[in-house]
């Protein structure tokens, strides 16, 4: 079955947008086919699909990390340390995984490592610090069939999602708003930009499957914010 979009991890702000543009407007290196179709399951033979050059030439590679121009003036934001997110729990969409921390590797985003785990994109921001907390996870999966994000799509505003973190604590957040765009034209910053308060963004595939690419065409984007951010 076809495969879930990736998550990347980024250096904060200024990395955000180019880093979810390899996340929504590349072809995922990942083994896909088509889903499950009503009235029969069809399905293609797994293709491995490589990431190709797109119209985001100007996306930097995270390979390395270059010195800052001299006398430039130190970021005036301290951030309060987060915690690592390690497991997710959404009863409505009858969610309950592992996290995985993932990283931007030769500017790609790389993808979540198997059909139940979900990614979390540890240079945007972690638990509790304040900002974006972004996470991907798989729609379906090769031989696999519906996978952990199959149904996140139902979520409506105001059910509940639960973040447990590496520190123990439990982090609550409540859907704002489900929305799905065209993979090649998504508003980045809109999907993974800073926020003003807590919050968290959920990614993965939809819309219509290409055959002929291995793809979708659409992602489906989830944000919901902190309900005790304030505790």
């Amino acid at each position: 079955m076809p495969t879930r979009s990736p998550i990347v991890r980024f250096g904060r702000a200024r990395r955000a947008a180019s880093a979810l543009a390899v996340l929504l407007a590349l072809p995922l290196l990942l083994p896909v086919a088509g889903r499950a179709q009503e009235g029969g399951e069809e399905e293609v033979a797994a293709t491995s699909v490589p990431i190709v050059s797109t119209r985001l030439g100007e996306v930097p590679s995270f390979g390395g990390r270059r010195a800052a121009p001299v006398g430039a003036a130190a970021p005036a934001e301290v951030r309060p340390e987060g915690a690592q997110p390690v497991a997710l729990r959404i009863e409505r969409a009858a969610v309950e995984a592992e996290i995985e921390p993932l990283a931007i590797v030769d500017g790609a985003m790389q993808d979540p490592t198997g059909p139940w785990v979900v990614a979390w994109y540890e240079d945007l921001a972690a638990l509790g610090e304040g900002g974006n907390v972004v996470m991907a996870g798989h729609i379906d999966y090769w031989n696999v069939g519906p996978a952990v994000f199959y149904t996140i799509d139902d979520l409506a505003e105001g059910d509940p999602i639960a973040v447990t973190g590496a520190d123990g604590e439990v982090y609550d957040y409540a859907v704002e708003w489900v929305r799905e765009y065209d993979a090649a034209d998504a508003p980045l910053e809109e999907i993974v930009g800073r926020e003003a308060g807590d919050a968290l963004t959920l990614i993965t595939c939809g819309g219509a499957f290409d055959y002929a690419t291995g793809e979708y065409l659409q992602r489906t984007v989830v944000r919901a914010s902190r309900r005790d951010a304030a505790a």
